[in-house]
């Protein structure tokens, strides 16, 4: 038996659950004569083990088992009945004793349900829909990227069959190769010496004084120098301090870049070489992450205007979980990025706005969805995967792969719906088109 549903506040709701003790023993009893069945003790067979015994050894747990059975039972029929979303789980208490009703069990089921809204007109609602053009200096950009992670390296000042690199000191853009060893008050320190040691000039893989010290040095040449550590330098030993290297060049070599030709070409799987073909799989590729990066800006900007648009109460059980399912995910990550992250807290309060946050978006989301039928489908999901798989050199094998397992599919079925959502309000609000320079796009703006 359950009463009528009262309101605590905005959300939340509380039903009083009621059932006889007599339903309660008789199903406790029940269930331990099917536990007597196969019940192991001491000096007795399996199944012939006393009833008196099996009660003294199952009687709580079962007896548990039951009540959250029946509490559970009654709170689901009383939910349907009145026709609630129960928002999470409800919070389950003993009735006090002033309340409860003799010879039953009274329970408060304490819960939260969802907000009843509709998402109204989108008119007003503010857009940014981004746009960014690949040209041919983006183009010739990438080659220059492609074609630096093809250098080879030779000997500075040896003729070869590329030329001698010029003077043999060593500049920005070659390979030096050196001894170092560097002393504090003349005391030689943790990682402060090294044979052998290669590393390219100008990619500031080394502090500015290394390299600076290293310009202009000809093989077999040392050279010494105070090198000031910086206050916030990774290695704690030596930040902030002052210590004296000395350095010797050993080999040097100058960076050749493959030319731009036929067998550049065939080395990107170009396979007749063809350079104008080279081009246009550079910028079909480019402009595929280009796509990708325009899409999501504009997904965020959409996102953004839904939540200013559409107000209402967000439970606070559904933002509880998120922000443990965040709180959890931030921990997995960090460990997995190899980080000792044991017994480090991570309070889901930190993620309260962001849980808060998505919460309100996925009620939105499915609001939107709902009403509009913007569901994805079928004919939707497989051009979303084959999209997916033609960055991939065997498209066939990613289709597969995701059709072979019905969550990863459920992942592209959700990136679907969101587009179609983000379509629907494109459609309806007020948008703005802001062309973003490519390199902003890319984030290659300190390049």
């Amino acid at each position: 038996m359950a009463t009528a549903v009262e309101t605590l506040d905005k959300l939340e709701r509380r039903i009083t659950i009621s059932f006889p003790i007599s339903e309660v023993q008789s199903e406790v009893e029940k269930r331990l004569k099917v536990r007597a069945r196969t019940a192991k003790a001491p000096g007795f067979r399996p199944g012939k083990v006393p009833m008196k015994m099996v009660a003294a050894q199952y009687g709580y747990q079962v007896e548990t088992e039951v009540l959250n059975d029946k509490v559970g039972q009654a709170f689901s029929v009383a939910a349907n009945e009145n026709k609630l979303r129960v928002a999470g789980y409800p919070k389950i208490e003993p009735k006090n004793a002033e309340g409860a009703v003799e010879g039953s069990l009274t329970f408060d089921a304490t819960f939260e349900i969802y907000p009843e809204f509709v998402v109204g007109d989108l008119s007003a609602a503010e857009v940014e829909q981004v746009k960014t053009e690949v040209s041919d200096a983006e183009i010739d950009k990438t080659i220059d990227i492609l074609r630096k992670q093809r250098v080879h390296f030779h000997t500075k000042g040896e003729q070869g069959a590329h030329g001698d690199g010029g003077e043999p000191v060593a500049q920005d853009g070659d390979r030096a190769t050196l001894d170092f060893v560097g002393k504090i008050d003349g005391v030689e320190f943790a990682g402060g010496k090294a044979d052998d040691f290669a590393f390219v000039l100008g990619e500031g893989r080394m502090l500015p004084e290394f390299e600076a010290a290293t310009l202009g040095l000809k093989s077999g040449e040392s050279k010494t120098f105070p090198l000031a550590f910086p206050e916030d330098y990774h290695g704690k030993d030596v930040a902030g301090k002052t210590a004296e290297f000395t350095i010797t060049l050993k080999k040097l070599e100058w960076a050749h870049l493959p030319e731009v030709d036929a067998e550049f070409a065939k080395s990107l799987g170009v396979e007749d070489g063809d350079l104008a073909k080279m081009r246009a799989d550079i910028k079909e590729n480019l402009e595929r992450e280009v796509n990708g990066r325009v899409k999501a800006k504009t997904k965020d900007s959409v996102m953004d205007a839904l939540v200013k648009a559409v107000e209402f109460d967000v439970p606070k059980a559904l933002v509880e979980q998120d922000g443990q399912r965040l709180a959890e995910m931030t921990r997995q990550d960090m460990a997995q990025r190899g980080m000792n992250v044991k017994d480090v807290p991570f309070p889901p309060e930190l993620f309260t706005a962001q849980a808060e946050r998505r919460v309100r978006l996925g009620l939105i989301l499915a609001e939107l969805v709902k009403a509009n039928n913007l569901q994805a489908t079928a004919e939707q999901i497989k051009a979303q995967v084959e999209d997916f798989a033609q960055s991939y050199e065997d498209p066939q094998q990613v289709v597969k792969y995701y059709y072979s397992d019905r969550n990863r599919l459920a992942e592209v079925e959700a990136l679907v719906l969101e587009e179609n959502v983000v379509n629907y309000v494109l459609g309806k609000s007020k948008v703005t088109d802001k062309v973003l320079p490519f390199d902003e796009l890319m984030g290659n703006n300190a390049q």
